[in-house]
């Protein structure tokens, strides 16, 4: 893997999973049923810098969404184990164009929106066009969880051959072991910085 300070910012995307209101926002879909971490919470607040950095230096920022597509009767398309695991969800959450949906006001608006409908950001989505239409290489990666989207990712960007810079305290688990174990497990597949090592190198280039 080549050194991510060898990287050419303009051809590089900060990438953050799942931050919108559905997860992190008191009156969204998981806060209304009390689930919720605080090193989750912690998440827009430290990411946001990074993207700014980035942007001055001719990045982009994409966000890619969960999505629940409503069926005609408006109850949502959604997986069996994720339906027994969340049986809290429902009618309008994580619906495209919703409150819910949306990105967290910290990170609004991301330059582009992925929605994905699965664990990683590539399967069945607009992403890897959205890469080339842009002439983004890189990406960096943040959000929620560590060991869901995050992971299925940065692995899937792996196969790809696409190289990934992993934020290790810019992404985030409902359990602090599971989230250490998954960064330990993803150190062969993604280069891993700190936001505030990545901040560094986005602002100065060290």
């Amino acid at each position: 893997m080549s050194n991510p300070k060898s990287w050419d910012p303009a051809r590089t995307a900060l990438l953050t999973i799942d931050l919108q209101n559905d997860f992190l926002h008191p009156d969204g879909a998981y806060g209304r049923a009390g689930q919720g971490a605080t090193s989750i919470a912690a998440l827009p607040d430290r990411i946001s810098p990074l993207i700014a950095a980035l942007r001055a230096r001719g990045g982009r920022y994409f966000s890619a969404q969960f999505t629940l597509v409503p069926d005609r009767d408006g109850e949502p398309l959604i997986a069996p184990h994720l339906k027994e695991l969340r049986p809290f969800l429902g009618k309008g959450d994580f619906a495209p164009g919703s409150f819910g949906h949306t990105l967290v006001d910290t990170l609004y608006p991301a330059d582009f929106v992925v929605e994905k409908v699965a664990y990683s950001a590539f399967y069945q989505t607009r992403l890897e066009y959205l890469m080339r239409a842009t002439g983004v290489e890189n990406l960096i990666v943040g959000g929620i969880v560590t060991n869901g989207g995050v992971a299925s990712t940065l692995r899937d960007a792996h196969l790809r051959n696409i190289e990934t810079v992993m934020l290790t305290d810019g992404c985030a688990a409902f359990r602090d072991d599971v989230h250490d174990a998954t960064i330990l497990s993803l150190g062969t597949v993604t280069h891993q910085m700190s936001c505030a090592d990545a901040l560094r190198w986005l602002e100065d280039g060290a």
